[in-house]
């Protein structure tokens, strides 16, 4: 059924008027301006064809909203008017503008061009401040135009704006400045952020948040806001002599009063001035400090103003000209997840097309499983979606009196009991692309697929990290040939390196080049070269035997950097041993925390981590200093500092020595069913009988003792004899005659030294080359000692 330009009209009046309430009143819009600006533009269409149908209460003939019965009204001396908008965001809609100007002041094309003052259009609330003899007396909304709110004290909290004006010369007896009042993205994010901190609501943009500050009832409330001002106009002047003749001296004058005014200003030349200025500012728009979204153009000469005049209520002599907009309503389709590079799990909204931002957007990021559900973003939901330049889109937030919603039992014909059709987003418990288990780690946003080295999400970054200088060092592996050998489906896995051939390493170079429309000039010549191929199949062959540190760096596990690699190490001394310890063992090696046992049991719980493994190992890939677990572990396998480490709430080391005098073994402890054999307080007992209870802890604690008497079996009697340096922190800084970072670093690891990357007074050594800088500044303030390489290599003996 067509619905007639009649209803439609009213319908629009309807929808504008209730939209225009929620922003102007109650500062809480339901839906974006290009939303807005649609629907008014459509009533504007529809009045022009039909001029009957132009009602006296149509919001074509409204310059803004009514005023909050809580404050006291102002009437505007003069007018706070509006600009026409032209909404052609390309040149013409500048040169439109120009053509427009030139045609009114009667010039032909032979006359010299027009001088414009051109501006950013800020995006705020816009305010009016009243001086009489250089004293702030009253600032006021824009309200409808001719009436709006006194918001004195609110204003008064922003330290930007004046409350006595400066000058050099006399200032007038009574001047009205016009402007902004907005907030800083960067100020809006350290808002929001305090408001997750305590708890409190986030607020959804800086306009919004801005306009809401300036309007509370209690300035207390708008002094936390961090709101800022920018002028950019006048209202009514009274005894200003020497008043400026140009609108661009106008701004310079209200600079010289003490008003914050934005320098991304020009006086503008003909149409050609403005086309450059729009295209200038809109590629720098998004690095802004602040958001705008658009430019404003005025004719410089105040006199070529006022020969112009006003077209209803409207001024010739500005139009503001707008970029694409930024933010759009659209549906939620459905909501995936992406898996990325580094497997972290982002979840991603499926959205019915819509034009925003200057592109059409299907997709919008939900960012993390705590985003999707503060906004609680659902199927079927009704959205606001933003796309700042080159950034990804995200949703906004969601229009809740959109949400498709069903009837459910116990309710009757009139009065149905209903609620939403979907349900909230769940986060899946395992990876959409290889199934391996996803793990969040406590305190992170981001949830992660814990298959590194088998998800095909994460393939060439495991690649990549695996084949790099300080792990598996692969010369010649770079990243166009890791792309190639993955795009190709040359590489499923890390351990596939390994079964390349020549003939394959060629094949992929030539449907490269196939791919990227690429004639190499030795093809053409009739030649096929191969010793790039046959260095690159030597590189991988001289990796087979790594320093175990170095592979264990090089399978990509979460926080498993040179360092801690380097502990699993010295101190398990084989990939059967590490690959099998638990968690709690892994918590009490040297330097390695919580988090990071956590990280390194999840990767190899997974299994599909374990096969991976499995297959470089029978690849031919064994690391080539594998050795007996060390003698110093004898001390970290105290069942009392293993109880600690197990994680049990309220089980503390003191309560741990109880415990293991009373329960001398973990698989005594797996054991237990009863408090009055754990011989703890009963609190305690209570807590620690509540972690044997979850499912698979007994499991893991005969796994644990099972482990524990195989190393004690396997390491040596005593610890070799440790070397010179052991126990003492040096720092490396500048280039050394002969000696690598790195092998300056290995001679004193071997020698039992720790190389750290700063220094401070718990350093021992500062060992200095050529070009050495703040770091042997500061050893000299500390009073360190000093050693050139001569001098290491002689401690080193």
């Amino acid at each position: 059924m067509t619905t007639s330009p009649a209803d439609r009209a009213t319908e629009l009046r309807q929808l504008l008027h209730r939209y225009a309430h929620e922003y102007y009143v109650l500062d809480t819009p339901t839906v974006p301006d290009a939303e807005y600006d649609r629907l008014y533009r459509e009533l504007e269409a529809i009045e022009v064809a039909h001029p009957e149908l132009k009602t006296p209460d149509s919001p074509t003939l409204r310059v803004g909203g009514a005023i909050l019965p809580q404050f006291e009204p102002v009437t505007h001396a003069v007018p706070m008017l509006s600009i026409r908008t032209e909404t052609d965001t390309t040149a013409d809609g500048a040169l439109a503008f120009d053509a427009s100007v030139r045609r009114e002041l009667g010039l032909a094309e032979s006359d010299p061009p027009v001088n414009y003052a051109a501006e950013l259009k800020f995006d705020g609330l816009a305010i009016n401040l009243r001086y009489e003899n250089g004293v702030l007396v009253q600032a006021a909304t824009r309200g409808d135009g001719a009436t709006g709110e006194d918001v004195t004290q609110n204003i008064r909290t922003i330290r930007q704006i004046p409350l006595r004006l400066d000058s050099v010369g006399a200032v007038p007896g009574i001047l009205e400045v016009r402007g902004e009042v907005y907030m800083r993205r960067d100020d809006f994010e350290k808002l929001n952020a305090r408001q997750r901190e305590r708890g409190d609501k986030t607020f959804v943009n800086p306009r919004n948040t801005a306009a809401g500050a300036v309007r509370q009832l209690d300035p207390a409330m708008a002094a936390e806001r961090p709101l800022s001002f920018f002028a950019y106009g006048l209202g009514e002047v009274v005894g200003w002599d020497d008043m400026p003749l140009t609108h661009s001296g106008l701004l310079d004058a209200l600079a010289g009063f003490g008003f914050p005014v934005c320098v991304e200003r020009v006086v503008a030349q003909g149409g050609d001035g403005l086309v450059a200025f729009h295209h200038q500012i809109g590629a720098k728009r998004d690095t802004l400090p602040f958001d705008i979204d658009g430019v404003v153009y005025k004719v410089d000469s105040l006199n070529l103003q006022r020969e112009l005049g006003f077209r209803t209520r409207e001024p010739r002599w500005a139009v503001a000209h707008k970029y694409p907009a930024q933010e759009a309503l659209t549906t939620v389709e459905a909501i995936n997840v992406q898996v990325g590079r580094t497997g972290a799990i982002t979840p991603v909204a499926r959205l019915a097309p819509v034009f925003v931002g200057g592109v059409t957007v299907t997709n919008a990021t939900l960012h993390n499983e705590d985003e999707v559900r503060r906004k609680d973003v659902r199927v079927g939901d009704t959205v606001i979606v933003r796309r700042a330049g080159d950034v990804i889109p995200e949703v906004v937030g969601v229009v809740l009196e959109r949400r498709p919603m069903e009837d459910v039992p116990g309710g009757d014909l009139f009065n149905p009991v209903q609620q939403p059709k979907y349900t909230p987003f769940e986060l899946p418990k395992t990876c959409p692309v290889c199934g391996s288990h996803v793990v969040r780690e406590e305190g992170e946003a981001i949830a992660r697929c814990s298959g590194g080295l088998f998800c095909s999400a994460q393939r060439k970054e495991a690649i990549r990290h695996f084949a790099g200088r300080r792990m598996m060092d692969i010369e010649g592996l770079g990243e166009r040939y890791i792309d190639n050998l993955v795009e190709l489906d040359y590489v499923h896995g890390i351990a596939d390196l390994y079964k390349l051939t020549l003939e394959d390493f060629l094949e992929m170079k030539r449907r490269g080049d196939e791919r990227d429309g690429i004639t190499p000039e030795t093809v053409l010549a009739g030649k096929v070269t191969t010793k790039w191929a046959e260095n690159l199949l030597a590189g991988i062959d001289a990796s087979k035997k790594p320093l175990l540190a170095r592979f264990m760096f090089a399978l990509g596990i979460r926080h498993v950097g040179e360092s801690t690699a380097k502990t699993l190490s010295d101190w398990l001394g084989s990939v059967a041993v590490i690959r099998r310890t638990p968690e709690a063992l892994l918590r009490v090696l040297p330097d390695i925390g919580g988090a990071v046992a956590e990280s390194i049991a999840d990767f190899f719980d997974e299994p599909k981590n374990q096969q991976a493994l499995d297959a470089l190992l029978a690849a031919g890939v064994v690391p080539q200093d594998e050795h007996a677990p060390s003698a110093k572990l004898r001390d970290k396998l105290d069942i009392a500092t293993l109880y600690a480490a197990l994680g049990v709430p309220k089980l503390t080391e003191t309560r741990s020595r109880q415990l293991a005098e009373a329960v001398p073994s973990l698989a005594a402890l797996a054991a237990i069913d009863s408090a009055s054999a754990i011989g703890l307080p009963a609190d305690v007992a209570e807590s620690l009988l509540g972690w044997l209870d979850q499912p698979g802890h007994r499991e893991h604690l005969l796994t644990l003792d099972a482990l524990r008497t195989e190393l004690l079996a396997a390491m040596p009697a005593q610890s070799a004899a440790e070397g010179i340096l052991a126990g003492k922190t040096l720092v490396l800084t500048g280039t050394l005659p002969t000696l690598s970072r790195d092998d300056a670093t290995a001679m004193i690891e071997a020698a039992g030294g720790k190389v750290s990357g700063s220094v401070s007074k718990k350093t021992h050594y500062v060992v200095a080359g050529e070009a050495a800088g703040s770091k042997l500044a500061k050893a000299e303030e500390l009073g360190i000692p000093v050693l050139d390489e001569d001098g290491l290599r002689a401690l080193l003996g």
